[in-house]
């Protein structure tokens, strides 16, 4: 070997080793860019308001629902009627509701026969134009009903009154009446 093969063989050392140092830098700020992303985004997520990942603590007021009308109070009155051997009662008389606002109410009904039976409930309003803005999500009226021997039942309603009821109306009835499907001669199979 010469010596300016020598020379050489040791430049390319130094050219290699100076090449190893730059991809370990490299590599280096690489892994810290990727480990800094996360914080990053997150930071960004909230500066931005877009794909919150981890939600900060809020106060009641900061969810509260904006449909709800704050600023008026319904009184709705509960009232129940049967048409068969039942005992039927909503469970309160009446409540306060904001317009918007989601509320429940539980009916009971108790089967007083040693016989099983059906029954439906039909709903009615007072005043009858209220009929538009009462809005029931869940109802034990929306389907027949069936009750074993001296069997009850706590049945609820979900409601909300729509904010665009009269501003005159202040109070609203919803009355079920409780009717027994087929009678006391029906046929079972």
């Amino acid at each position: 070997m010469t010596q300016q093969d020598g020379n050489e063989v040791v430049q390319t050392r130094k050219l290699n080793t100076q090449m190893f140092g730059k991809l370990i830098v490299i590599a280096i700020l690489m892994f810290g860019f990727g480990y800094a992303l996360v914080p990053i985004y997150k930071k960004i997520c909230e500066i931005t308001g877009i794909n919150i990942l981890t939600p900060k603590d809020v106060t009641i007021e900061e969810v509260r629902n904006t449909q709800v009308d704050t600023s008026r109070t319904i009184t709705v009155e509960f009232d129940a009627n049967v048409q068969g051997p039942w005992r039927f009662r909503p469970t309160v008389n009446s409540l306060q509701v904001h317009p918007g606002e989601m509320a429940q109410v539980v009916y009971e009904v108790v089967n007083t026969q040693a016989r099983a039976i059906d029954g439906q409930a039909i709903p009615s309003y007072a005043p009858q134009q209220v009929a538009a803005h009462f809005k029931k999500v869940e109802c034990f009226c929306f389907q027949q009903q069936t009750l074993g021997p001296n069997e009850a039942k706590q049945m609820p309603v979900v409601f909300y009154v729509d904010a665009a009821l009269p501003k005159d109306v202040k109070t609203i009835t919803l009355s079920y009446t409780f009717f027994e499907i087929g009678g006391p001669g029906k046929k079972t199979s």
